[in-house]
């Protein structure tokens, strides 16, 4: 299996916006109302709101590759474009979305290590995440790599306020 890795650039806009509709909309529509899933789709991945991400400094994309085709992405944030306060010796592992028919080919040990590595280069100290509490299969993986669960906060899917679980990992 050939693994690529290629960091995006803001002509990547319309290929990312299209893999995070689908995984997002693979992995959590069972588990939500249409409508509300609707609302955070329309909202999280408009052309528009990719480009902005795409275009912040402190917030890096990169999508992995299988055999040429697009099978997920990784998006990690630094100092001011981390989504909490946790420190400019932080680094945030934003998403780790991959297509369902390339899950549990190792693509999300993959890019996890690709963040490790990055906040290693940038001497920082620790890499933390948000995952959803209901996410089963994403804690026990998170649990798996090191990361231990430091804190809760709101995240809100259309109308329905849910709770995302913070989950650290200090690097050593």
């Amino acid at each position: 299996m050939t693994i690529m890795l290629k960091k995006c650039t803001l002509e990547d806009a319309s290929t990312l916006q299209e893999i995070s509709y689908d995984t997002f909309n693979e992995t959590f529509k069972h588990q939500n109302t249409p409508e509300n899933m609707e609302s955070y789709l329309d909202k999280a991945f408009n052309l528009k709101q990719v480009e902005k991400e795409l275009s912040t400094h402190s917030s890096h994309f990169f999508f992995v590759y299988i055999h040429h085709e697009v099978a997920g992405y990784l998006k990690v944030n630094t100092d001011e474009a981390q989504t909490e306060e946790m420190g400019d010796e932080s680094l945030e592992i934003e998403r780790i979305y991959i297509k369902n028919t390339f899950q549990k080919h190792g693509l999300g040990k993959y890019l996890l290590h690709k963040a490790i590595e990055m906040a290693r280069e940038h001497h920082l100290k620790k890499i933390w995440l948000g995952v959803w509490e209901k996410n089963e299969n994403a804690i026990a993986f998170y649990k798996k790599m090191g990361f231990v669960q430091t804190g809760a906060h709101s995240f809100y899917m259309g109308d329905e306020e849910q709770t995302d679980l913070i989950m650290t990992k200090t690097l050593l």
